[in-house]
């Protein structure tokens, strides 16, 4: 009798098109893949609960807050259905571990759901092999302590800051630590995300983690290049204007088409 032959199919590569399609089909649909984002030093309560109820309203994927103000974000968005963000470690990426710990761990006991961690970048940049072994672990406390809450969690790379080897070995440190995504950027370093970079960071997960585009982000064009690049989250402040800028390009292409 023979032994069968297992089949074993081909990873199905990410389609950075069909999924940009579908995200700029409609506003609800574009809406649900931006962190709408506040993480201004100076932000105000009341600019805090602002962006919550902004989130609210157009069903944004979540609201992205520093961790001061996390419990005021969990109780203006209970009840939405809108989960609250929050950066760890941010935005240098250079605490201790434990205190990358210590902070997620009380930020998901005050009702954060989404956690975007800073990597190290001054360890990934060090190079050696206890270095990268150094740098999963710190994401890895993180990302249990995340997961064990039932969180998720995006890894902050910095990408402006790295070469493209780095950005390479980053990403798939990211991945091997558990996270659920990669970001580009905090939006307060030297630079944000670019299309090349998020066209890098998807060529290395594939489909198995999400890719966020995050700092720079302020029009529907810039959006849009992203989510053809193969962002799949996007990070943004001026989330309202680009969604108000998608709402009259849809009504004049169908004012142009007689509709």
């Amino acid at each position: 009798m023979s032994t069968p032959t297992l089949s074993i199919a081909e990873p199905v590569p990410f389609d950075a098109n069909a999924f940009a399609f579908h995200a700029l089909s409609s506003a609800a649909a574009l809406a649900a893949v931006f962190d709408h984002t506040l993480l201004k030093p100076d932000a105000t309560r009341a600019q805090v609960i602002r962006l919550c109820h902004e989130a609210a309203e157009h069903r944004f994927a979540c609201a992205m807050i520093n961790p001061m103000w996390v419990s005021v974000a969990a109780e203006t968005l209970a009840g939405t259905g809108v989960p609250v963000g929050v950066v760890i470690g941010f935005p240098l990426g250079a605490s201790l571990a434990a205190s990358k710990r210590d902070e997620t761990a009380r930020v998901v006991k005050l009702g954060a759901h989404v956690v975007d961690m800073v990597l190290n970048i001054g360890l990934l940049k060090s190079g050696s092999k206890e270095d990268y072994e150094a740098v999963k672990q710190d994401i890895r406390g993180v990302a249990e302590l995340t997961h064990g809450a039932g969180g998720i969690v995006k890894v902050v790379l910095e990408t402006c800051l790295l070469t493209f080897e780095e950005k390479h070995r980053a990403s798939e440190l990211a991945l091997a630590a558990g996270a659920d995504s990669i970001q580009t950027s905090t939006g307060f370093s030297s630079g944000g995300a670019t299309v090349d970079d998020i066209s890098l960071m998807r060529g290395v997960v594939g489909t198995r983690a999400g890719v966020k585009a995050s700092g720079g982000i302020r029009s529907l064009a810039d959006a849009s290049a992203m989510l053809h690049a193969g962002a799949t989250r996007i990070g943004a402040s001026a989330t309202v204007k680009i969604l108000a800028e998608w709402a009259g390009h849809s009504a004049a292409t169908a004012a142009g088409n007689g509709h």
